[in-house]
């Protein structure tokens, strides 16, 4: 707790003295993530709306997976330093995840904190909705750091949602407005879907006639550090049952690329693809999605396309995290413990695409690939049209 408050009343400090020196630049807009080193999804989406509009904005990126190294460390304190001033100077700071200055600070007033939660819907639990599990941020530390407070203006998929984002964030319904979730208008965009599919057949041109399954599990474990993956379908197995007319993409989150091993005898029929696509474009080129316990389902679910879930943990991971919803009956397709089930079923193609329609109507309250503009109207016009989310 010692290296928290150090931390704390660094950024203060920090915060403070730019404040005191620099007024807020009302054209600056700033991005903010631990996720990645790069921008993409929503962040992306909003940046590219933003610069489309030409309205003379300058662009700020705070962009750094945090590394427990010593010269990580030392490199956090500076990103600190950076992040106190973006968030001391800018009119528009936005973020896709948590992020620790944010919470530490009392914001200037006539500037936005704007979260786009990297995950769609509401599936598993986050934020202060995992209190007193063992996934979720202790009492004891939330006295220190008040976790995801201080945002004034939420984005999510649909009415339905807004109570859970409401507990998760500790924040008022009334600045949770169910605009969209940017990343997804790509699926809204039939030239673009195509183009991906172009490049994903150009670089890999023994799969284009192969049908493509993508398996991405959820992340397990603690918030930046990398985990090591088991893979618990058994590959090899899979291979056998389905021949060489398909093909297994096994995509990992960013905190779980550490220790994928896959046989070599397995090797022209999985492939562990990191990097080469996002997840927004892996989604669009397959044509079934394995997960078990993510949110990218709701994603997958505008494409109309089968789902399959695998998981063989539900009741510990109930006690780890938890859902907002009674997992086996709000899945929008089968649930497997074993590979030789889910192998059968891929071989039929017998999935139930009205369930995974009704879903997707359920959670999203529009599907017209205009997220991102419904979300930059709304921060121009300082959230006073209320047309674009109210009846």
């Amino acid at each position: 707790m010692i290296p928290t408050l150090i931390v704390k009343t660094f950024i203060r400090l920090s915060f403070f003295m730019f404040s005191f020196l620099f007024p807020i630049n009302e054209k600056k807009v700033t991005f903010a993530s631990y996720r990645s080193e790069k921008l993409e999804g929503n962040l992306f989406y909003i940046h590219r709306e933003f610069v489309g509009r030409e309205l003379g904005y300058s662009y700020y990126f705070l962009f750094k997976k945090y590394d427990s190294s010593k010269f990580g460390k030392l490199y956090y304190f500076i990103h600190m330093v950076k992040a106190s001033y973006a968030l001391a100077t800018s009119r528009y700071f936005i973020v896709d995840d948590f992020y620790f200055p944010i919470y530490i600070v009392k914001p200037r007033r006539g500037m936005d904190i704007i979260q786009l939660w990297h995950a769609a819907g509401a599936f598993k639990k986050f934020g202060l909705s995992t209190i007193g599990k063992s996934f979720g941020p202790s009492r004891q530390y939330l006295e220190q750091v008040k976790v995801h407070s201080n945002y004034t203006k939420v984005y999510v998929s649909s009415q339905k949602v807004i109570p859970h984002y409401a507990e998760a964030f500790g924040m008022q319904k009334e600045h949770i407005y169910p605009l969209g979730i940017p990343r997804t208008d790509l699926f809204f965009d039939d030239i673009k879907k195509q183009n991906i599919i172009e490049k994903y057949h150009f670089q890999f041109p023994t799969l284009k006639n192969k049908k493509t399954i993508l398996y991405a599990p959820t992340f397990r474990g603690k918030s930046h550090y990398q985990e090591k993956f088991i893979c618990p379908i058994d590959i090899s197995l899979l291979r056998k049952m389905l021949g060489d007319d398909y093909v297994l993409l096994i995509h990992l989150h960013p905190y779980m690329n550490k220790g994928m091993y896959i046989d070599e005898q397995d090797k022209n029929f999985a492939i562990h693809i990191h990097g080469q696509f996002n997840i927004e474009e892996l989604l669009t080129i397959a044509d079934v999605l394995i997960t078990d316990y993510s949110s990218i389902i709701f994603d997958y679910s505008l494409l109309c396309r089968p789902i399959a879930f695998f998981a063989t943990d539900v009741d510990e991971y109930i006690k780890e995290r938890d859902f907002y919803f009674e997992y086996k009956s709000f899945i929008p397709g089968p649930l497997f413990t074993e590979t030789l089930s889910l192998g059968e079923w891929l071989k039929k193609g017998s999935a139930d695409i009205r369930e995974i329609s009704t879903f997707r109507n359920e959670f999203f309250e529009y599907l017209d690939g205009k997220a991102s503009e419904r979300i930059v109207n709304h921060l121009l016009d300082n959230g006073n049209n209320k047309k674009d989310y109210e009846d």
